[in-house]
């Protein structure tokens, strides 16, 4: 088993590192949060008064911070977590942020001759306690089979997506198509409610037709069709309406910098935002069917 330093244990964060200390590794965690440090030394961990504590001596430090920001300013500069680690560890960021930020650090890492892979993750709270998640990694080859050896444990695709930074791209990527597919999924549902359809049964019938999509098949947005769904329990997070503004902005920032034209998905970023002014930043981003519904 391997010594794990996990630094950052929010939503995403907290259930990850506990699957870490379940699976049986040695896991240090650190995080601003006190209550947070708590609950994983109740699940087994131990806990540092520092993200460069916990990293010492560590085979693997994982990261998962809010913003690109705060990934810089705990890998790099002279302070930075890179400046004290050696070759013998490999460094995942599990952070979703901007490409930029993740080649940056992984060309920082790269020269001090420390492993790096950014390995954002997709599936949500739910996968994440579960140990179900996805993990996008960007790095060299070496440093990936390294990575799946400790990602294993946490996720149950994991994919190399190419070199650093690519991470970021594939997630940006995926997260501008799940806000697309989902507002479409709750204009259908909305357009055959009110013309007397059963939200359920046309669900069915999208799920065997040509429609079909994950958030018909896995999260619903329609309140009632899916028990275990957030949209049957008041749109409670689940992925905030906050994380998928977040998400499209970066998705807008890569698309402007390839010169792709994604029509949809900056419109997919304006209803996003609209429905985030107008107070729901911190619902499920399935609720988005409450503006249609307006």
């Amino acid at each position: 088993m391997a010594k794990v330093a996990f630094i950052g244990l929010g939503n995403m964060g907290g259930p990850m590192a506990t699957n870490l200390v379940q699976a049986g590794h040695d896991v240090t965690v650190f995080d601003l949060v006190e209550a947070a440090l708590e609950q994983l030394r109740n699940a087994g961990a131990s806990s540092a008064a520092s993200a460069a504590q916990a990293a010492a001596g560590a085979d693997y430090v994982i990261s998962m911070l809010p913003a690109g920001r705060h990934v810089a300013g705990t890998y790099l500069g002279d302070d930075g977590l890179l400046a004290t680690l050696d070759g013998s560890t490999t460094v995942l960021d599990c952070s979703t942020i901007d490409a930029a930020t993740a080649r940056e650090v992984g060309e920082a890492a790269a020269n001090m001759g420390i492993g790096f892979m950014d390995a954002p993750v997709s599936g949500g709270v739910a996968a994440a306690a579960a140990g179900t998640l996805a993990f996008m990694c960007g790095g060299d080859a070496a440093t990936f089979e390294k990575a799946k050896l400790i990602l294993a444990d946490m996720g149950k695709n994991i994919f190399h997506a190419g070199p650093a930074g690519s991470g970021q791209v594939a997630k940006a990527c995926n997260n501008m198509l799940l806000a697309i597919h989902m507002i479409g999924t709750g204009e259908a549902l909305e357009m055959g409610a009110r013309n007397g359809l059963d939200p359920g049964v046309l669900s069915e019938i999208m799920l065997a037709s040509s429609g079909r999509n994950w958030s018909l098949e896995v999260y619903n947005p329609y309140p009632g069709v899916m028990e275990n769904a957030p949209a049957s329990n008041d749109y409670k997070p689940g992925f905030m309406v906050d994380l998928m503004v977040k998400d499209l902005g970066l998705a807008m920032e890569i698309a402007e910098q390839s010169g792709v034209d994604n029509a949809m998905g900056q419109l997919a970023r304006e209803l996003y935002t609209a429905h985030q002014q107008a107070g729901n930043g911190q619902l499920d981003f399935s609720g988005i069917l409450m503006r249609i519904q307006k």
